[in-house]
């Protein structure tokens, strides 16, 4: 008997993980490439990857029932349809974007603050005014105006802006005081399937190298907020994701639990050149400084690093629970 290709054992196996009866067989092999980009533990085997052509074959089919995609064919449809379609334009991605709330969180350095100063914490960007980048998208920047624009891109949080600051800057466009901006690159960057369609299996490959190291990048961000201890090399890392103002974005687009469509979605947004840029900063960043988990001056490296998180954390449960025994023993 001809001995089975080892190869085709493990794909079959990485298969049969994810391949559940009643489930789009998509799913399943976003799944498999997920798994397939995660490095082996020792003494296991490298899950083999899935053919990439049924991975850009799933991406594109969740991109396509996304609430994005749907938005960008309603703002193609009103484009130049006249002033009853902007109309209807702006209700449809209202209604849409108000059955999908989403509300960024807020920076984990304002949070941790507030948790230790035991203050309220602060509210995250609110993304309902991007409706008004849609509207861009369908009906041209110029129909919608400066302001509008600077409540969509305020709702990012790029940088740290606010809308009083985009619309000083786009106003001053609009008025020809600063050099034009080209608004067609909006309309191509809005178009998602293209890119993944076009992109090689390499650019494939490469963009979940992307997607999951900015997952690991952004998880050390957000834990600064539940009081991980604080590092020189964690500080640098910070730093730098903050040069590029993009924990905001990072925010919008990364999931530290991903569901297929989430990767799907995720994967599609890292073939941009702008995230893998941040990648490469930062790999070259924990390069310099890779030792993330040692507290200056502690000996005892990640063990002492894990045992002075656990004792914070502790200690800020205490307080919250006295917090509250407070709260409840006051009179009304």
């Amino acid at each position: 008997m001809d001995v089975v290709d080892p190869v085709v054992v493990e794909s079959a196996a990485a298969l049969a993980r994810h391949l559940r009866q009643g489930r789009d067989r998509r799913l399943a092999v976003l799944e498999w490439f997920a798994e397939a980009g995660m490095a082996a533990q020792p003494g296991a085997v490298q899950v083999p990857e899935p053919p990439v052509a049924a991975v850009r074959e799933a991406v594109v089919w969740v991109l396509r029932g996304t609430m994005s995609h749907r938005l960008l064919e309603v703002a193609r449809g009103a484009a130049g349809a006249g002033e009853e379609a902007a109309d209807a334009l702006y209700e449809v991605a209202g209604r849409l974007i108000a059955a999908r709330p989403y509300r960024g969180a807020a920076n984990p350095a304002l949070v941790r603050a507030a948790l230790e100063a035991d203050e309220d914490v602060p509210d995250g960007p609110d993304f309902k005014g991007v409706v008004h980048l849609v509207a861009a998208i369908g009906l041209g920047a110029q129909e919608v105006g400066a302001d509008a624009l600077a409540e969509a891109f305020a709702a990012y949080g790029w940088f740290g802006l606010t809308a009083e600051d985009w619309a000083q800057m786009l106003g001053a466009v609009e008025r020809g005081e600063s050099p034009p901006v080209d608004w067609g690159l909006l309309q191509q960057r809005a178009d998602v399937l293209g890119p993944v369609q076009q992109a090689s299996d390499e650019q494939l490959l490469r963009a979940r190298t992307v997607l999951l190291g900015l997952r690991m990048f952004y998880g050390l961000y957000a834990m600064h907020a539940l009081f991980m201890p604080d590092t020189p090399a964690l500080a640098a890392l910070r730093a730098r994701i903050d040069e590029w103002g993009m924990f905001p974005v990072l925010d919008h687009v990364i999931s530290l639990s991903p569901s297929p469509r989430h990767f799907a979605e995720g994967l599609a947004v890292c073939l941009e050149p702008l995230f893998d840029g941040l990648y490469e900063t930062l790999m070259e960043q924990l390069a310099e400084d890779p030792v993330l988990f040692r507290i200056p001056g502690d000996g005892t490296g990640a063990a002492g690093f894990m045992e002075t998180w656990t004792r914070v954390l502790r200690e800020q449960t205490r307080r919250a629970r006295e917090r509250v025994d407070e709260s409840r023993e006051e009179p009304l």
